[in-house]
């Protein structure tokens, strides 16, 4: 793989081991006390996007590190840190997905990053959505749970072999998704929405898409779909679906991306749905 010495980790060693510690770093700093983490949290979009100490903690280690093992490749991160490299690759970083699970106590949550290859000059507003994705990897620290995938990669779950359900009609299945409450209000997402909603065995909300995504990966979860996902909440989690059978897809719908993964004909299902509650202009 590019980047590497005969003495340097794989992509894959790379991955793991950041991860891990982020993780570890993450989980560290939130046992110095919820109340305190709150307080010192950083408002993003609303009272549910947020950052914290511990999401800048963690993409800062996972950025210094990122530079300091593949100084030619370029980084993204959430919470802002970012490199131009020129390898052709990019690593993007999510140090805490799920915060507000995080800030809450829950164990659903996870550092996720995904090793990307940089697509050619595109006009759509992220250009990422649709790269390929060498390497997805996400990390449950509370469960210990490592997933990772992609065109590089076997979709594997702590190292042993991960597939998504058999079963691919989404009436059998069951789907995470999730939607802000306010978005439940705007008919240009919530008619696409509830179109999609209606159709699966029964839904999950839980609040980490990157934890969701790696559940579809081993069939847990049966197909995911949500809109307006940046980069690092899709791109780990779309490479180990793929790299599991899975198939994904990203359909646009009044003015906004809906990202969808799961077994082909599922996916092929939600988007459907999704296209059916497509407003009159």
């Amino acid at each position: 793989m590019a980047n590497e010495s005969p003495s340097a980790p794989t992509d894959s060693e790379l991955a793991a081991k950041l991860l891990r510690d982020a993780g570890a770093l993450a989980h560290s700093i939130r046992s110095g006390g919820l109340a305190e983490l709150r307080d010192g949290r950083q408002i993003k979009g609303s009272v549910s996007d947020f950052a914290t100490a511990a999401d800048l903690a963690a993409e800062k280690y996972l950025f210094d590190a990122l530079r300091a093992a593949r100084p030619e490749d370029s980084i993204l991160g959430e919470e802002g840190a970012g490199y131009q490299g020129t390898s052709g690759r990019c690593w993007v970083i999510d140090p805490v997905d799920g915060t507000y699970n995080f800030t809450s106590g829950s164990t659903y949550w996870c550092a996720a990053m995904a090793l990307a290859a940089v697509p050619d000059a595109s006009t759509t507003p992220d250009p990422l959505a649709d790269a390929e994705v060498l390497l997805g990897a996400v990390y449950q620290p509370e469960e210990d749970k490592l997933w990772m995938g992609g065109t590089e990669h076997p979709a594997t779950l702590n190292g042993e072999p991960i597939a998504v359900d058999s079963r691919d009609d989404i009436a059998q299945l069951s789907a995470g998704t999730y939607i802000h409450p306010s978005w439940l209000a705007k008919p240009r997402a919530a008619a696409p929405w509830q179109a999609a909603a209606g159709l699966p065995a029964t839904l999950r909300m839980m609040g980490s898409g990157s934890c969701d995504l790696s559940r579809v990966a081993q069939g847990e979860l049966g197909a995911w779909f949500q809109h307006s996902c940046p980069s690092w909440d899709w791109l780990p989690g779309k490479g180990i679906v793929r790299a599991a059978g899975g198939d994904t897809a990203v359909v646009h719908v009044n003015g906004l991306d809906w990202f969808v993964a799961g077994p082909q004909h599922a996916v092929t299902q939600v988007k459907a749905a999704l296209e059916s509650g497509t407003l009159p202009s």
